[in-house]
């Protein structure tokens, strides 16, 4: 399992004096590209290929309020990628110094083509990297119909 380990800023606090939802997106998002990063999706590969990663959405569940003090590990782990490697989908969880269970996020995104603006699939040389990576339990193939789940269409604009 990958992890990344934070401190705790005082500006990742909201007024109730525990770690913000800001602080959260904001810890995932790095996990992520470290991430990616280690596997060798770096800056300069995604620049060679003019690509960039688009979220779709982020659902976060708290389970307990974190404070200030010892630091707090984010882990992450591919729940889901499609074929082409255009979509993904990863989850993280939160644990603190004694290893409490703190929060679970579920993350999916996909892959745009810097030029187009559209999305796109991985070249191969960089999916086969996403390939390599470990399998959860639970892991799937994700389709395009996947990313719709939640979209709904407005029955009247005013």
């Amino acid at each position: 399992m990958y992890t990344k380990e934070f401190e705790i800023r005082w500006s990742d606090l909201d007024a109730n004096r525990h770690l913000a939802n800001s602080a959260y997106i904001n810890f995932m998002s790095h996990t992520r590209m470290s991430f990616l990063t280690d596997l060798g999706l770096s800056h300069p590969h995604l620049k060679e290929y003019q690509l960039g990663p688009v979220v779709f959405y982020e659902h976060v569940y708290y389970f307990r309020e974190i404070f200030p003090g010892p630091p707090v590990k984010v882990s992450l782990s591919l729940a889901g990628l499609s074929e082409d490697g255009r979509f993904f989908e990863f989850h993280h969880d939160f644990y603190d110094h004694r290893g409490r269970h703190m929060a679970h996020c579920e993350m999916m995104g996909a892959w745009i083509d810097l030029r187009s603006r559209k999305l796109t699939g991985l070249p191969q040389d960089l999916k086969q990297r996403m390939e390599r990576v470990e399998r959860p339990e639970g892991f799937r193939v994700l389709t395009k119909e996947d990313t719709r789940k939640y979209a709904r269409k407005p029955k009247d604009l005013v």
